[in-house]
């Protein structure tokens, strides 16, 4: 089966870790755009990562990861929900994408570029908002970057290892737990550093061509390995005509006003699936006259 990731445990040991591969559903996300090879393959990265850390997380609710850029990526962010519902997007500046740029080039050119992950809640308690951390974009590459992140922001040690092209999105997990949380003490002080390793002779063709399964046996076969649990990453867009009316509706009747005035309609496209929403004058007056709890007009898809 495509679309698999794998959580395992080092037994006795203070190491968990994790395989994931995203073929078909990441197939459907590459498809919704037209990004130059290497920008697909910075998002393809953060997809697999994105799944990865978000099975650690115990929260109900979206992990969304940002990158903001100061080069000609001006953005890549990937949204993944509990159930591994992923969607992914990036949006580019103006200049040509030099196909052999590195990160650094190409959305931190100027130093001024961010990294941030966002905890959504599902269900937010009143008054509760939305986690959100930010780092710096330090890094050579995007698994350096969240290596960073994890250590600065969660105070776990991590190690990952990515690769993405237009066919598939994969990556490696591993973390470093606390050694003392009410649990039986590991014995095996060692595991860290032979999982990382072991980890440092994975190859990118590897990771996109073999099943977790597969690739946990070939890397941690003399270890004392206890999976987990397997899920199964898919795609799906969160966009709705309900949302992008309170979209409209935060921008205020007199803008909506002009914009029909002058287009005749509003159209607003979803950067993650590119589906398509339209509201005509008499869907405007509707929305506002409800304050957003009503939104039954026709929705276009291109």
């Amino acid at each position: 089966m495509s679309d698999r990731l794998l959580k395992f445990l080092f037994h006795a040991a203070p190491v968990r870790g994790g395989l994931v591969r995203v073929d078909s559903a990441w197939r459907q996300m590459v498809e919704l755009h037209d990004f130059p090879p290497v920008v697909t393959r910075l998002l393809g990265e953060m997809v697999a990562a994105a799944a990865l850390l978000a099975t650690n997380i115990k929260f109900n609710g979206a992990l969304i990861m940002q990158v903001h850029g100061d080069g000609p990526v001006k953005l890549l962010v990937v949204e993944c929900q509990p159930d591994l519902a992923m969607r992914a997007t990036a949006k580019l500046g103006e200049e040509p994408i030099d196909a052999q740029a590195s990160m650094r080039q190409l959305i931190n050119r100027g130093g001024r570029g961010r990294f941030a992950i966002t905890l959504d809640p599902r269900d937010p308690m009143p008054g509760q908002q939305p986690y959100q951390g930010i780092v710096p974009l330090d890094g050579e590459s995007m698994a350096a970057v969240l290596e960073a992140y994890m250590r600065q922001s969660e105070q776990l040690e991590t190690r990952l290892v990515l690769a993405a092209d237009d066919q598939a999105s994969a990556g490696l997990l591993l973390q470093r737990l606390p050694e003392h949380g009410g649990t039986a003490p590991p014995t095996d002080s060692d595991a860290w550093d032979r999982a990382l390793t072991l980890a440092a002779t994975l190859k990118s063709g590897e990771l996109l061509e073999l099943p977790p399964e597969t690739l946990l046996r070939r890397l941690y076969g003399q270890e004392q390995i206890q999976p987990q649990s397997t899920l199964t990453p898919r795609f799906a867009c969160t966009c709705s005509r309900e949302r992008i009316g309170r979209m409209l509706l935060s921008l205020g009747r007199e803008e909506v006003d002009s914009i029909i005035d002058e287009m005749r309609v509003v159209t607003v496209t979803c950067d993650f699936c590119s589906r398509s929403y339209s509201f005509d004058a008499v869907d405007v007056a509707q929305l506002f006259a409800s304050g957003g709890t009503e939104t039954t007009a026709h929705a276009t898809r291109h």
